[in-house]
């Protein structure tokens, strides 16, 4: 297959990007300067511009594109850097994909568990509503930019990625340094539930995805056993052997990141289940956290 990605120098576009050219397929990079090979697009989103042309013969776009959440301190300034990342990103996309003469069989879009917002224990699938805040906000945005390409007969799916865990980046890989010296510790009271997945099972997730022209709409990518943060804090330090009993007050992490970063993005309580991905018979490499931590920080050979 022939398939283009925004957000491939991400750490789930660079690992999706690996795994389809091992098993065959032609990836192409859509890059924000001059394209510098046959593999790559140049685009630029916040003007709306894309060498369209390039994207000729795709069958399938994949959307990984959007300026990370927590980058930094939620100012009205990153704010709208993050909410126009992605409604950028996917409406260049979608005007691109209408313009084609022949459109791609799907456009695999970019979304997050955000939607649901802060939510307690309340069990969250696909079906829930939306909830309150800048995430759900910002998410209900990007879905529906997306949903344009869905309107002119290219199937959609909206993947609602939780906490990618891997070693090389993300989250996790900013936990890991702190765990490692014994400086770890649940985030506020740890009671608040974290949505997690593998890289490896949200890799797979997304391959599905493209290949599989039955699946369509949101789609919840999180492994089935959510945890609460208290939990996750005694599992990763489990997993380095270090003690993780030092707690972040939230209202240090409400000092240093600002309130609506902290109360969001590290303090809301979202816990999401992939129903769709079990009822279309997804199989997790890595369904437990245990499991999936040694996995992760097993040493390479």
């Amino acid at each position: 297959m022939k398939i283009a990605i925004a957000g491939a120098s991400g750490l789930i576009g660079r690992a999706l990007a690996a795994a389809l050219r091992e098993r065959g397929d032609h990836v192409l990079r859509l890059v924000r300067r001059a394209s510098a090979g046959a593999d790559e697009i140049a685009w630029d989103p916040a003007a709306g511009q894309i060498d369209g042309g390039r994207l000729a013969g795709c069958d399938a776009i994949v959307n990984l594109a959007g300026e990370n959440i927590a980058g930094g301190r939620w100012t009205a300034r990153r704010r709208d850097m993050i909410f126009k990342s992605r409604v950028d990103a996917t409406s260049t996309l979608v005007r691109a994909i209408g313009a084609m003469a022949r459109r791609p069989a799907v456009l695999v879009n970019a979304s997050a568990v955000g939607f649901y917002g802060d939510r307690g224990d309340e069990r969250l699938t696909e079906a829930s509503a939306i909830g309150h805040g800048f995430l759900p906000e910002v998410t209900l945005a990007w879905e529906t930019h997306a949903e344009g390409a869905k309107r002119i007969g290219v199937r959609t799916v909206l993947a609602r990625f939780g906490v990618v865990l891997a070693e090389e980046g993300g989250a996790l890989a900013k936990m890991l340094p702190p765990f490692r010296l014994g400086l770890g510790g649940p985030l506020g009271n740890g009671r608040q539930w974290m949505s997690w997945i593998a890289l490896e099972d949200a890799v797979a997730g997304l391959r599905q995805a493209i290949d599989r022209p039955e699946w369509s709409g949101p789609m919840n990518v999180v492994a089935p056993g959510a945890v609460t943060n208290a939990d996750f804090t005694r599992a990763l330090g489990a997993a380095v052997r270090r003690p993780a009993v030092l707690p972040v007050p939230a209202f240090a992490l409400r000092l240093l990141f600002g309130q609506g970063l902290a109360d969001e993005a590290l303090l809301g309580s979202t816990r999401a289940e992939p129903r769709a991905l079990a009822a279309a018979g997804f199989r997790f490499k890595h369904p437990e956290l245990a499991g999936a931590l040694a996995a992760i920080l097993a040493p390479r050979k």
